[in-house]
């Protein structure tokens, strides 16, 4: 799904560069750059949430319990 989004992004992309967009392809467009954002944002927490990290003591925890500082 995420490649064939990237395809019709592009496109519209180089389409507005070259000549311009309708108000529908406008609309379109930011419909489908939020819909690749939700998609990249959630997939990204995923990762996050498989990463550890190893303390200087050597222990090692996951990302998610870390506490900011």
């Amino acid at each position: 799904m995420t490649q064939e989004l990237l395809k019709q992004i592009n496109e519209l992309a180089k389409k507005e560069k070259e000549q311009g967009l309708t108000q529908q392809e406008k609309e379109l467009q930011k419909k489908l750059r939020e819909e690749y954002r939700i998609q990249f944002r959630s997939q990204f927490q995923t990762q996050l949430k498989n990463v550890d990290v190893k303390l200087p003591d050597g222990t090692v925890i996951p990302l998610t319990q870390l506490k900011k500082k």
